[in-house]
Parts: structure tokens; sequence; C-alpha cells
């Protein structure tokens, strides 16, 4: 579909069919779900296929990180669903005798889903849970720079839903720009905090609600009482999984002076006990990821030689290969605060290890930028975890391990300023599709407050007052 007409026609006919999908049942909505959760398991080898092809993914991965984390998100949903959407009762003050409340939940309406190539299907998928679990159509712009997956999204979504409900517009920035000018009720974006707020520019022309999942500096913090085989481990993982290119990704640790040297080295056995002793260049890793563009590959490298060459030295990895755009696990330490490596969130598989000597320099160098997606904490001392979860602004946290909290279904998932805005998964998913309607009921009839209502005198405040007192 292209051309901004086909655009505005496809958009009103989901708002012709918002009233409808509005009061559809939780079954009919339960219905929906079960049969995308048996159309992604049918085409999972396809998807792999098409991953592998757009950015050399591993299939193992894709299994880990593309389909699982969906499926717990459809099957968390059809089983809280009734739950979900059945009226809130809400108890009412002493001031307001007689009366009854609650709130419903009745969905916003038409909706729009801009979603990542980094986890094409996840951050696809996911949002789309949550608009159908509200009740809500929506149209999807995915990507361009993973057009197989691409591909293969259009068949998934269109063998499960009729394009009034759900639709894929897939195509460049352009059909982003086309869609945004069209006033839609909510819109779910993940992407680059630069993008986002042209997206939230554009949605307060309709003023349509957003959620904005943008991601940033993410740190992970491995203290002195840390147990190092463990911690490095996680980071291993948490850092090089999808080739780095994962928004949760710990993008810089900080590690306790007395431990870094012995961290490193359990680092480095934990990345070649992954990917293999020699995933150099000239002999690449199989099961690392690779970068999605040579623009992406030459943007990395570019900021690991600038950091070489005002004085970092790499400890681990380091070489690459642009026309592979492939870049071997690399760590790098004595990076120095002002290097892009320490501005701009990485997005590959580079980590900057930082030592610090005490609580007060870590907070110091962690809350110079701004609050990240996720912090991560290492640490067997709970006073400590405690003091970094109040100190550090950020919109997840995780102890001793590394992104599985993204897969947990009860927890809301989102950041906050230029890490995001909104919450996302489960209940807060369905809530972000969702207005929170107020009912009130007054029984007894007008007599309270009809002693408040001109002509206004002594006695008008007298009853005021005692209005107060009950309040």
């Amino acid at each position: 579909m292209t051309g901004s007409n086909s655009y505005q026609d496809l958009f009103e006919r989901q708002s012709g069919a918002a009233p409808g999908l509005r009061l559809r049942s939780a079954n009919e909505r339960i219905d929906q779900l079960r049969l995308l959760e048996t159309n992604l398991l049918a085409m999972q080898e396809e998807i792999g296929a098409a991953l592998k092809n757009d950015f050399g993914k591993p299939y193992e991965e894709v299994l880990l990180t593309e389909i699982s984390p969906v499926i717990i998100e459809i099957r968390h949903a059809t089983r809280q669903l009734r739950k979900w959407m059945k009226p809130r009762r809400i108890r009412s003050p002493r001031l307001l005798p007689g009366s009854t409340s609650h709130v419903r939940f009745e969905a916003k309406g038409p909706s729009l889903i801009i979603s990542p190539w980094n986890y094409a299907f996840t951050l696809t998928l996911g949002p789309i849970v949550s608009a159908v679990a509200a009740g809500c159509p929506a149209i999807v712009k995915p990507s361009e720079y993973t057009p197989t997956a691409t591909d293969i999204l259009g068949r998934l979504i269109g063998d499960t839903f009729p394009d009034n409900e759900v639709a894929i517009c897939p195509g460049g920035s352009e059909v982003s720009q086309s869609l945004l000018k069209l006033p839609f009720r909510h819109i779910y974006f993940t992407g680059s905090p630069s993008v986002g707020k042209k997206v939230m520019a554009a949605a307060a022309h309709h003023l349509a609600s957003v959620t904005l999942e943008l991601g940033g500096k993410s740190p992970a913090i491995v203290d002195s009482t840390a147990n190092l085989d463990s911690a490095a481990k996680r980071l291993t993982f948490g850092k090089f999984a999808n080739g780095g290119q994962t928004c949760i990704a710990p993008d810089y640790l900080m590690v306790h002076e007395s431990v870094a040297d012995r961290l490193i080295q359990k680092l480095t056995s934990s990345i070649q006990s992954l990917y293999g002793e020699n995933s150099t260049a000239s002999s690449p890793a199989r099961d690392l990821s690779r970068m999605i563009s040579t623009v992406h590959t030459e943007r990395l490298i570019e900021m690991l030689d600038e950091a070489v060459e005002a004085g970092a030295h790499v400890v681990y990895g380091g070489s690459h290969d642009l026309e592979k755009k492939y870049i071997e696990p690399t760590l790098i330490c004595g990076v120095d605060q002002t290097a892009r490596l320490m501005r701009d969130e990485i997005f590959g598989p580079i980590l900057p290890i930082i030592t610090y000597a005490n609580n007060s320099q870590l907070i110091e160098a962690i809350t110079r930028h701004a609050p990240p997606l996720s912090l991560y904490i290492f640490s067997r001392n709970k006073s400590f975890i405690s003091k970094i979860i109040q100190a550090v602004e950020a919109g997840c946290v995780s102890v001793n391990e590394t992104l599985l909290h993204f897969s947990h279904p009860e927890l809301p998932f989102g950041g906050l300023t230029t890490s995001g805005v909104g919450r996302g998964h489960g209940y807060a998913g369905f809530c972000a599709f969702s207005n929170e309607k107020a009912v009130f009921r007054q029984r007894f009839g007008p007599w309270l407050f009809s002693h408040v209502h001109p002509p206004y005198g002594e006695n008008t405040r007298r009853w005021i007052r005692a209005l107060i007192r009950l309040s």
C-alpha cells in the first residue's frame, strides 16, 4: 500500500471498524490472540531464516528473543484479559454518601505502531497484542532495514487479521511521515530519542497519547561483593546478544576498582566460551549477529577508533570487517567521559569498562547521563542495592541479571525523559491503548450539595466547612 490517499482510506476503514472492536467481548479478543499465536508458531522457521538473511541472527536467538517473548505476552493476555476488562469498583469517600463509582476500560480507537528493526517481531507484535486486547484497530509501520522480516510480518498479520483491524504499511521514513499526519488516538513508537521527539510533536497536533520506548545509555554496576562468575556470564549475554543491538543492553560497565582486573578476566573467558576463542574479523563468530548496515558498522568503528586515539585501550577484541558488517565482541578501558562511546548510545558489541573507588564517585558518574531505560546492579550487598535504586533514576532496574525483566509480563516496561514515555507490556500495555472512563452514580439525589448552591450566604459557608471536615 502506497500513497497518502491509500493511508487515509485505510485509516478511515479502521475508524469505521473501531466502534465494533470496542464492543467485542473478551472471548472474541482472546480468539484473535490465539490465532496470532498459532500463526506465529507455524512461521517460526521462516522468521528465523528471514532474520538470518537480514543481519545474521542465529536461529536459537530468534527463538529466545523474537518468538518466546511474544508467546509469553499473548498467553499472559489471554489468561488475564477478562480480569483486565472487568469494571473496577472504586470506594466512595465520606464526602459523597450514597454514591457508587467504577472505572471502565474502553478502547482509545485507531492506533499507530511504529516498530524498529533490531527486534522486528517482538517489538512489533508485542504492541499489537496490547492493542487487540484493548479493542483497538492498528496500523503497523515496520522498519525498512529488515526487508525480509517485514515480508514475513506482512503475511503473518494478513493471515491473522482483516486489514480494517490490523494492517501493515511497509516503507521508509516517508511512510511514517504520511501516517503521522493522520488523527490516530494513540501512537506506540520504539526507536531513537531523536525520532521519538518528532513522533511526539506529530501526536501533539491531534492530541494523541503516546508510548515511546527510546533506549539510552543503560549502565551496569558490579560492586566488590558481586559474584563475578555469574556477573560475567550475564553481562556477556546481555551485552552481546543480537550483536549488542538491544535498547536495554548494558551500554557501559562501572566496576569497583578492587575487582576490576578479575572481572575483565572473567568477561574475557565468558566471551570466548559463548562466541569462540577466535571470533575475530578473519574468523567471525557463528553465534554473533552482524550489524544491521555498513553505515551502522562504520559509526561503531569510528567511535572505537576515536576512543583509542584519545588514550583508551582495548583489553579484548577490537577487530572488525566493514564489508561483512562484523565487529568482534570488544572490551575497552580508560575511555574518556567526553568520547562518543560515553556520550552516545553504542548499540553494538563494544563495552566500555570504567572503575570507581566509592559510591559517591559511582553515582556522580552515572547521573551525569540522562535517565536510562534499564539499570543493572550486580551485588550481594542489600544496602548498596537499595541505595543505588533510590539514587539513580531509571525506567527499569534488574539486580544480578540482564535483559530478562523485559520478558516479565507483569512488569510495566518503559523509560523516562529521553529513554521513554509511558509503559507497555501486559496490563500496562492494555492500559496504554485504553481510556479509563470514570463512572459516578448518586442514589440519594442532590439533597446534600443543594445546600451549597446559590444564593450564597453564611449558611452556605457553614455547609462548605462541614463538607471539608467530612473529606
